[in-house]
């Protein structure tokens, strides 16, 4: 089993996702954490993004995160970026990094992430919640991409600040897509397993995924080898 003190994640968008993902993954021992967010608190964050305070409003979310995470955990090493993940610096970011964590809410900079990920084969989790639904995927060497499910983003896709969502279904998310992370860095993943939960009926489910021949990003990669880790066996449906 790897060490989690001997890696570091990138996590983009420190918001509802990225906060509880960042903070499984500190509870769970990473050794280093960077974080990249170009926005500054808002009121309207406090009630989902449990790293920012009240006198956190209008500070950079990457500072105030910071601050969270060492005050809770002084053994990690945190980096701060306040800057949106763009092709000026993707590579950069991915260089290094031994996971990617998707707490973003554009669609465009999701794509971005993934076709970093499959291009750099760095494990990517990705994450998406949208008023009471919510769905994680993981991202790795073998596995579909998200243009295996779309090619380019929708244009009328509502984001967050238009369609809203709830507090407690983006912790739920955000927990989830950091235990991944956790289990990744560990050495156990099952690539294409697309993982949804609906807040309305406290519903969970598990999809299995393939990569799509016409994808543009991994069409030319090998297929995806037996699974292992702690989804081998399942059954999703």
């Amino acid at each position: 089993m790897n060490s989690l003190a001997d890696q570091r994640a990138l996590v983009v968008g420190l918001g509802g996702l990225g906060c509880p993902a960042s903070l499984v993954l500190a509870e769970a021992g990473i050794g280093q954490l960077t974080l990249a967010d170009p926005d500054a608190v808002e009121a309207s964050n406090l009630p989902r993004q449990p790293w920012h305070r009240p006198g956190d409003v209008g500070a950079p979310k990457v500072e105030s995160a910071s601050r969270g995470l060492r005050r809770a955990f002084p053994g990690v090493d945190v980096e701060a970026l306040r800057a949106p993940v763009d092709e000026d610096n993707v590579e950069r970011l991915f260089d290094g990094a031994d996971l990617v964590i998707d707490g973003t809410d554009q669609i465009a900079t999701k794509l971005l992430l993934s076709d970093w990920a499959v291009r750099t084969g760095t494990p990517l989790v990705h994450a998406g919640v949208l008023g009471m639904q919510g769905q994680v995927l993981l991202i790795a060497p073998q596995g579909p991409c998200l243009r295996c499910l779309f090619e380019e983003a929708p244009k009328d896709a509502p984001r967050c600040t238009q369609a809203g969502v709830l507090g407690t279904v983006a912790g739920v998310v955000g927990t989830f897509q950091g235990w991944i992370g956790a289990q990744v860095l560990q050495g156990h993943s099952r690539p294409g397993v697309l993982w949804r939960f609906d807040g309305v009926r406290m519903r969970q489910r598990a999809v299995s995924l393939s990569r799509s021949p016409d994808c543009p990003e991994c069409q030319r990669a090998p297929p995806a080898p037996r699974a292992q880790g702690p989804w081998a066996g399942a059954n999703p449906r």
